[in-house]
């Protein structure tokens, strides 16, 4: 009976990929990148950020599966770390499905450094959601103390590599400022 109750997390799981992967390919995300590689650049700015199943963007997403792990923890304590990541999981597909609507990725191009953003390709959607997956995982097994300094850590080395980081990215969707954009592009 306890291995039958222990399948519904992975199986809640599958469902929600399975319906964001068929949502964000009526929203018409194409499958995967035209071009010759498929899992990873380290090109922040170039044209298969977005498309590869990885890029540097990639470790912001790791950071939402830190912090989905300390806010569920806090807030839904009495449910398993299982259930929680399910929901961690769910939260993430529901940004990707958003994150790639018309209306954010023209947000996206207007108020961030990121002017060419065409949205995801479904394989990077699914490489953004793993990150997430990956960042829940360890911040359950670090601890928050831990956590705290990992995603500091992450959020420094993306500002001094890429000139952005999940911090940022939120700060100028919410409120674009021209100098942090000047900066963002090297100016």
């Amino acid at each position: 009976m306890q291995r039958r109750k222990n399948i519904w997390p992975g199986l809640t799981i599958g469902i929600i990929l399975i319906a964001t992967v068929i949502e964000l390919h009526l929203q018409g995300r194409l499958w995967r990148c035209a071009c010759p590689k498929y899992f990873w650049t380290s090109d922040a700015w170039g044209s298969q950020t977005s498309q590869l199943f990885l890029d540097p963007y990639s470790f912001t997403h790791l950071l939402h599966g830190i912090v989905f792990a300390g806010l569920l923890t806090l807030l839904i304590r009495r449910m398993t770390a299982g259930w929680r990541f399910v929901l961690a999981i769910a939260i993430e597909s529901t940004w990707e499905v958003i994150e790639n609507t018309n209306t954010v990725i023209e947000r996206y191009r207007q108020a961030t450094a990121s002017l060419g953003y065409q949205g995801d390709t479904v394989l990077n959607s699914l490489g953004d959601i793993f990150c997430c997956g990956i960042g829940f995982a360890l911040a359950v097994k670090l601890g928050w103390r831990w956590s705290i300094i990992l995603f500091l850590a992450v959020e420094t080395i993306l500002l001094f590599w890429i000139r952005d980081s999940l911090l940022l990215e939120i700060l100028m969707l919410v409120h674009p400022m021209n100098s942090i954009k000047t900066w963002q592009l090297g100016h």
